[in-house]
């Protein structure tokens, strides 16, 4: 597995052009294979963190490489994002606590 962290803030969180690209790309993303899950977090300050992730590091770059990605990451830069700082990494365990029983995940 393969997170990939996305740390951004936007000019304007309220742009409808924002929302529907972001709507798009979710979808896409989700589409491609490697895919495992998503999800956006929001401070109360406006970052905003999207955690995603991939079965593979090949998997991660075909979603990099994607047209319609590519299209939307050059929108982002121009028009979305104040500033995005992206992060991939290799976990090295999972684990948790649920229903009163602790779950370690293969990795």
């Amino acid at each position: 597995m393969v997170t990939v962290l996305f740390r951004s803030r936007l000019h304007d969180p309220t742009d409808a052009e924002y929302a529907q690209t972001a709507v798009r790309m979710q979808q896409l993303a989700s589409s491609m294979p490697g895919f495992i899950s998503f999800r956006r977090f929001i401070g109360e300050q406006g970052e905003r963190l999207s955690v995603i992730e991939f079965e593979t590091h090949a998997d991660v770059d075909g979603w990099r490489r994607h047209p319609e990605h590519r299209e939307a990451q050059a929108r982002g830069r121009e028009s979305f994002y104040e500033c995005y700082e992206l992060t991939v990494l290799d976990p090295v365990r999972a684990y948790g606590f649920a229903d009163g029983v602790r779950y370690q995940k293969e990795i």
